[in-house]
């Protein structure tokens, strides 16, 4: 059953200091939502929160990768708000870089929030958004890195596959069991974000040095996101999605019919382009 009435409802948002999380966030605050927002960058959180007009704003510092943190984030929001309507799953980083030079370390920081961010959301929240037996659905930010992968970005498509796959899995499970709550898998192209100025976020336990792949690879997706979409025109797709029911989300036709290229390429068992 599909959430088709915003007003009066509580969404949960990962990554909500900037990007996508902060347009989901403003958009949802104008739907008349109540919100809880997190992100593991105090300065920016706060500024989405003073963003959000007259609607209830509560903020929690967390970090998707460690599952203590999304746990403390479930516990407050059913323990304030009591109920959630909306999850989603959308804190995300980007590393580029060819797919042999990547460390142990930069695998960590990659999987830790692209793929245990989501599953440690799910594994924290979809329990007892089941056990409150009321419409509901959960928005995970995944990429086109999900259904594509390209030269120099192969641990970001690694952890966004892994990502997209637990997504699907998530609907599945949630039809299997007769559930109330729906998913979307967001995969967006290029957007306006700082996606490609990640590593300003990354723990300092897991830094590496940049390499010139790495380099080459940031520049290339800061030039992409510098004439991408707008987060608020994707905010405005993803509350159309959670209306209509939507499980994969694609941005632009232009994406759609790469996924049919990579389809038909995969089936007569070549190489899928990558572009």
């Amino acid at each position: 059953m599909s959430v088709r009435e915003l007003s009066g409802k509580v969404a949960v948002i990962t990554g909500a200091g900037s990007g996508i999380g902060r347009a989901l966030a403003l958009r949802f605050a104008a739907e008349g939502m109540t919100l809880m927002l997190a992100d593991v960058d105090h300065g920016p959180l706060a500024e989405t929160a003073a963003q959000a007009g007259d609607s209830r704003v509560l903020t929690q510092i967390t970090d998707v990768s460690d599952a203590s943190s999304v746990r403390h984030l479930a516990d407050r929001c059913f323990g304030e708000l009591r109920t959630v309507h909306v999850l989603c799953n959308n804190a995300g980083v980007y590393q580029g870089g060819r797919l042999w030079t990547r460390g142990e370390e930069d695998l960590a920081w990659l999987l830790g929030v692209n793929l245990w961010g989501v599953l440690h959301g799910i594994r924290e929240f979809v329990p007892r958004m089941i056990e409150q037996d009321t419409e509901g659905h959960i928005v995970n930010t995944v990429s086109t890195a999900g259904l594509f992968t390209s030269p120099g970005s192969g641990g970001y498509s690694v952890s966004k596959h892994a990502a997209l796959a637990a997504s699907e899995a998530l609907a599945h499970d949630l039809a299997a069991e007769g559930s109330k709550l729906r998913v979307t898998a967001l995969c967006p192209g290029a957007v306006r974000t700082r996606i490609a100025d990640s590593g300003r976020l990354r723990p300092p336990s897991l830094a590496t040095t940049p390499g010139p792949d790495e380099v080459a690879a940031q520049e290339a997706v800061s030039s992409a996101t510098e004439h991408g979409m707008e987060p608020s025109e994707v905010a405005g797709l993803v509350v159309e999605a959670i209306r209509e029911e939507t499980f994969l989300l694609l941005t632009g036709p232009e994406h759609a019919a790469r996924l049919r290229r990579r389809t038909e390429a995969l089936f007569a068992g070549r190489l899928p382009p990558h572009h």
